[in-house]
């Protein structure tokens, strides 16, 4: 499923704190660490299957009130930080909804079974050739 990139950034909670990491006194001072939060139950723009799915496949992420949060402490810019999770959420989106191949059950080959066959047949002789003669 391809989704508008643009359509969710009206929905979006950000909310800035410090992170830890690289950056010295600048990183006392400075709120980098941005954290996204998607309200799943109040979007319009999700049907009601694609909202249980991504509650679903999304369990670790979603809290009790059907909130995603998504975090990105990266870099020290916060407009770079916010960039990063927005694109995160897209990522995380499109992955979760996306469906899944079914698996077609095959069975063995003919030459897989002989190869198979084969090798037991081996293994047997080698162990017989292991075998003290009995006189």
């Amino acid at each position: 499923m391809k989704l508008e990139r643009t359509a969710f950034d009206k929905e979006f909670t950000f909310r800035t704190s410090r992170s830890g990491g690289a950056g010295g006194q600048h990183v006392n001072k400075v709120e980098t660490k941005v954290e996204l939060s998607f309200n799943l139950k109040a979007t319009a723009l999700l049907t009601d299957r694609q909202k249980n799915l991504l509650k679903e496949k999304l369990a670790s992420r979603v809290n009790s009130e059907d909130i995603l949060k998504l975090t990105s402490d990266a870099t020290r810019s916060q407009v770079q930080n916010k960039l990063r999770v927005i694109e995160k959420f897209y990522e995380l989106l499109e992955k979760s909804l996306k469906k899944n191949k079914p698996r077609k059950k095959s069975k063995p080959t003919k030459a897989s079974k002989e190869r198979r066959l084969k090798a037991k047949k081996m293994q047997g002789e080698k162990k017989v050739q292991r075998r003290k003669p009995n006189d």
